[in-house]
């Protein structure tokens, strides 16, 4: 799973939100909730920004370790 997905399940879980109550919260839709939360790769990065904004956080450019 990645990074993302797996931060804001955690955290909407440790709120104590159902996925619905979070897409209504966050103004986003259910499905892209759904979506993100299942690590789908081509969600709107302008979305994943406003699910991460409900805890605080943004995405931002990090180094890509080498494998």
């Amino acid at each position: 799973m990645n990074p993302i997905a797996e931060f804001v399940k955690k955290n909407r879980k440790a709120a104590g939100l159902t996925q619905e109550e979070f897409a209504m919260r966050s103004g986003l839709g259910l499905r892209f909730v759904r979506d993100l939360e299942q690590g789908k790769e081509t969600v709107r990065m302008d979305k994943v920004n406003v699910a991460l904004g409900m805890f605080g956080m943004e995405a931002g450019a990090i180094r890509k370790e080498n494998k």
